[in-house]
């Protein structure tokens, strides 16, 4: 039976771009007060100027960790487990109401397309006091698989 080989491929930015866009699911790195990481699952995604995106409340873990420090890793995964993903670091910053609505707007537009009542989503958005994390990539590694290496392929 052949084995899988893991693979790790470099990409530009557009190709990175690309590859996140229809992923939505995401571990968020950001760092405790400890200095230790905190690992988050978000739904996630791309903003019109390819900024990873995240909803989520004021109070939440991660975005207390990135009001006092702002950078951030995401682990960007494949909707199937043993799938491809990508980690992105960069800097993030939290907008909170009402400076986050329209953010918010272009969040879900980007992941679920339309909603059937703007001013219906706009006013729970509202009233749920949501905030979304902008993340501005500045670096990523390769696109990864995994699997053995390519050593053992005929072993």
């Amino acid at each position: 039976m052949a084995r899988t080989i893991a693979t790790a491929d470099r990409i530009s930015r557009a190709e990175l771009l690309e590859f996140v866009r229809p992923r939505h699911h995401a571990v968020l790195m950001t760092t405790r007060a400890s200095g230790l990481p905190q690992l988050s699952p978000v739904t996630c995604g791309l903003d019109d100027d390819g900024r990873l995106v995240v909803s989520t409340y004021p109070e939440r873990a991660k975005a207390v960790n990135l009001r006092r420090d702002p950078r951030a890793s995401a682990c960007v995964l494949s909707d199937d487990f043993g799938g491809a993903w990508v980690q992105v670091d960069g800097t993030a910053e939290v907008i909170d109401m009402p400076d986050a609505v329209e953010p918010l707007v272009e969040y879900y537009r980007n992941i679920a397309g339309e909603h059937p009542d703007w001013d219906e989503y706009r006013e729970a958005m509202r009233r749920q006091d949501k905030s979304l994390i902008r993340l501005t990539i500045d670096s990523w590694g390769p696109v990864a698989t995994g699997g053995f290496p390519a050593r053992l392929a005929d072993a």
